[in-house]
């Protein structure tokens, strides 16, 4: 009788340990997230969960600045519980390959957040493109629209650029001017792009509205946040220089999430996986097409010109 009674539990946790496990496999991975607020704003995010040993490790892309990495996850009663931060939690659901759940600030409900499985978009190069065709003509904001404060617009075109005009004033604030994009939406391209950022300017070219390339300098401290850089993902090459007061250019291509960019014909990124979207993006819908578009919400009378795209062939 002794060992039919100690044979029942060990038979119930033998049976919760396949259980669990399977629990914790439906969250792995990454995921394109969505956040809505209590006012029915949305704005993008992105996770990732991995197995390390039995141990979920993570990292999670918030909705500015650059990614970080969890502080923990555990599966409760068939929730995975993420600690985002140090009194922040994503307490998640997974359902046919989507994920579903809150935000908590300690024990307060707060935004209610959904993911679905981010897109491999594991695409060949192109045989061929088509020939490169202007975005901005360089004479006005056709096919550019301002976003995010757009009361406050300090995009201009003005003898052929396309110029933030948005001075960093000394003690004053210079940050909340508008943004801009393209009215077009792109998919895979080859983008020619020239810009002149001013010594201590800031701004960044979004390749779908999703991934940031770094113009100008946040400081100096990280080199992910510096001229070049995709932006918390990949430093710029060792060594380089800012070269700000003076024109440079880039060139970009992006396949899928592969991206190769060039700087004044130098290799800078050699067909790198983006992770997934960076800080500031316009959304996480990875696998659509997505516009360029231009901060300039930060500082800086930062100019870009010559801006054309090339897509493949059909």
């Amino acid at each position: 009788m002794l060992k039919k009674t100690l044979f029942l539990p060990i038979l119930a946790c033998a049976l919760a340990f396949p259980a669990a496990a399977q629990d914790v496999k439906s969250f792995l991975g990454r995921w394109d997230m969505t956040v809505t607020d209590k006012n029915g704003e949305t704005y993008p995010q992105w996770l990732e969960l991995t197995d390390n040993g039995g141990k979920i490790e993570g990292r999670i892309q918030p909705r500015g600045g650059a990614w970080h990495p969890i502080e923990g996850a555990s599966v409760e009663s068939g929730k995975l519980v993420v600690k985002v931060g140090s009194t922040t939690t994503w307490e998640l659901a997974s359902s046919s390959g989507k994920l579903t759940g809150t935000e908590k600030h300690g024990s307060e409900s707060g935004p209610a957040l959904a993911g679905v499985k981010a897109p491999t978009l594991d695409r060949p190069m192109p045989k061929s493109w088509t020939k490169p065709r202007p975005i901005f003509d360089g004479k006005d904001l056709k096919g550019w629209e301002p976003i995010g404060n757009v009361e406050n617009n300090k995009w201009v075109a003005r003898n052929g650029e396309l110029v933030n005009d948005n001075p960093e004033v000394p003690g004053q604030r210079t940050h909340g001017a508008a943004n801009i994009k393209t009215t077009e939406k792109f998919q895979d391209f080859k983008l020619h792009i020239e810009v002149n950022c001013p010594k201590g300017g800031n701004s960044g070219i979004y390749m779908r509205g999703r991934y940031e390339l770094q113009i100008g300098t946040e400081g100096g401290k990280l080199p992910t946040h510096e001229m070049g850089a995709i932006y918390s993902w990949y430093p710029p090459p060792q060594g380089s220089e800012l070269g700000l007061g003076k024109w440079t250019t880039y060139d970009v291509t992006l396949v899928g999430r592969h991206i190769t960019v060039l700087r004044d014909g130098k290799m800078y990124h050699d067909n790198v996986e983006l992770p997934g979207p960076t800080g500031g993006a316009l959304d996480s819908n990875e696998a659509e097409p997505g516009p360029f578009y231009l901060q300039g919400d930060h500082h800086g009378v930062i100019a870009y010109r010559n801006i054309t795209i090339s897509v493949p062939k059909k």
